[in-house]
């Protein structure tokens, strides 16, 4: 069979787009919701008693995308919870890769997406739960003091650049209109319904949708140099941005994961091949996944859990533990603040998630 580059680039690109679309829908809902939580947070003296706090963690670390975890850093950093409680947030999130298994594609089953979402979200409740209660219980304790509130803004220097202005503005701008767009079919879609009057146009929406993420992640990622989120935000418009550099980073990692799963797998090996090549190899794609999961940022478990939505049998054992090692952006504040107990949370939560891993193996999960 003859490859056509162009056509399969172009499968990809609105393939990713169509995934976009849910997770625009999702990232902007969370991020206004948690702009109205973390008001609160700011304001609240206290999140409990200490024994409570894992399980306050292991909460804020469920809500889809990084949202949770940037606040609960946060509040760790301002003596409002226990490290036990930060421990439990980590290793509960699956940073932005919910989306992913949230989103609705011809790439995914929704409703097998939606179980392993579920799965994985339960399974790290309750490892998070366990392991903050035995931080706390043995007395671990952060290396560093309560800090005061950081303002370091490199944007400053940049603020006038054409850069800045395409992201603060028109990517900005364009994004949420295409997501407003693609937001009644990707609503329908959950149903395996769609528009079909728009569907030319959708197409080209969605691929449209991709190149624009692209353009922006790079932008505000290699040009602006902006890490992680801003997390304080002061504004409405101040968590849409951050939801909309949320949305380009997923699309184009969902992107550069289809691309490269689909032509490994249907162009270099073969899809019968590779299949036989997961399912007797399960025991490496574990501790390969929580290795690509415990990277700094989203960027690793988006690329897990994109392989779960695109490669058949692919291990459920493998995207709970990327899950578990994965801390999300959330990670990024707290490197700021201090390495070591960034490095210590990356460290046991890649350790916890390879024996859980093999555990959910061994028992044939």
């Amino acid at each position: 069979m003859e490859f056509d580059l162009w056509t399969f680039t172009l499968d990809n690109l609105e393939a990713a787009g169509v995934i976009g679309g849910y997770v625009s829908i999702s990232i902007i809902g969370f991020a206004l919701i948690t702009y109205a939580a973390q008001e609160k947070f700011h304001t609240s003296l206290q999140l409990g008693p200490k024994w409570v706090q894992p399980i306050i963690g292991a909460l804020l670390g469920v809500i889809p995308g990084c949202g949770g975890t940037i606040v609960a850093s946060s509040i760790y950093r301002k003596g409002k919870l226990s490290f036990g409680g930060l421990f439990a947030a980590f290793i509960t999130t699956l940073g932005e890769g919910s989306f992913v298994l949230l989103g609705a594609s011809d790439e995914a089953d929704v409703a097998s997406n939606l179980r392993a979402f579920a799965t994985v979200t339960a399974v790290g409740l309750f490892v998070g739960v366990i392991v903050g209660y035995f931080v706390d219980a043995i007395g671990i304790k952060s290396t560093s003091t309560v800090a005061a509130n950081n303002s370091d803004n490199h944007e400053d220097y940049l603020k006038d650049s054409i850069a800045a202005k395409f992201t603060d503005h028109l990517g900005f701008y364009l994004i949420i209109a295409i997501a407003i767009f693609l937001a009644p079919g990707s609503i329908m879609a959950l149903w395996g319904g769609g528009i079909d009057a728009i569907e030319t146009e959708t197409f080209w929406v969605c691929i449209v949708l991709t190149i624009v993420s692209i353009v922006y992640y790079i932008v505000h990622r290699w040009v602006l140099k902006a890490d992680g989120h801003d997390e304080s935000h002061t504004t409405v418009r101040s968590a849409l941005l951050d939801a909309v550099s949320d949305i380009a980073m997923v699309i184009t990692y969902v992107f550069i994961g289809l691309f490269v799963a689909n032509f490994i797998i249907d162009i270099m090996v073969g899809p019968e091949k590779f299949d036989e090549w997961m399912t007797s190899s399960a025991a490496i794609v574990v501790i390969l996944a929580a290795f690509i999961g415990a990277t700094p940022g989203c960027g690793g478990m988006i690329a897990v859990a994109v392989a779960y939505i695109t490669i058949p049998h692919f291990p459920m054992p493998a995207l709970i533990a990327a899950a578990i090692a994965t801390s999300g952006d959330g990670i990024f504040p707290l490197l700021a603040e201090n390495k070591k107990d960034a490095l210590l949370i990356t460290l046991v939560s890649f350790i916890v998630a390879v024996i859980v891993g093999y555990v959910l193996l061994a028992i044939g999960a």
